[in-house]
């Protein structure tokens, strides 16, 4: 089975605004392209063989250099794109807390059960995420390979290759962990912030 590292991309200001991004195509910040330098530097001990990313301007900023700097191909994936937050995206978090708190509990206690407004399903978001990695393992069985991916993509794939459900997909990608190591179906510990 491939050893998967999943990466978050470097902050934007909508994460530090905490604004939700969905399918909004937004550059790193300055913060997001020191992230990225720290990413690398953490990453080059290990034997990654290949880099997949989401196909967002986040994500390939951070996938790039990364990839350059451990001389291993890029390749972008449709499948790896963010959840689609229809009329939510460019909204504030604590806005839709605010205006909609019966959807908002709903989203952070059992989001595989919401659809926002005029966006995707995440249960929909959840089969992509399925197929991925399904696809990824067997085509890079007995490698290690990263990928790049947005919240809430990230939790969905982390969630599909470590277990259990989502929760939270609205945490702040700047207050957890930029990266994570799984192998055999357990998450390794990675450096925070």
């Amino acid at each position: 089975m491939a050893e998967i590292v999943l990466v978050r991309p470097g902050r934007t200001e909508f994460d530090e605004q905490r604004r939700i991004q969905g399918t909004l195509d937004i550059p790193l910040c300055e913060a997001g392209t020191d992230d990225v330098r720290c990413l690398i530097d953490e990453l080059r001990k290990l034997p990654i063989d290949v880099v997949y990313a989401s196909p967002c301007q986040a994500a390939r900023e951070t996938a790039e250099p990364l990839a350059e700097a451990l001389d291993v191909r890029l390749k972008e994936l449709d499948q790896l794109r963010n959840l689609d937050q229809g009329l939510w995206q460019g909204r504030g978090i604590d806005e839709v807390r605010q205006t909609q708190p019966t959807v908002y509990r709903q989203w952070q206690e059992h989001p595989e059960s919401v659809c926002p407004p005029s966006g995707e399903p995440v249960a929909a978001a959840q089969q992509r995420a399925h197929a991925v990695v399904t696809k990824l393992r067997r085509k890079h069985d007995g490698r290690t390979i990263a990928i790049v991916a947005p919240e809430p993509m990230y939790s969905l794939l982390h969630c599909e290759l470590a277990g259990g459900s989502p929760r939270d997909l609205w945490k702040a990608p700047c207050e957890g962990r930029r990266w994570t190591l799984v192998a055999n179906g357990k998450p390794q510990l990675a450096p925070t912030g």
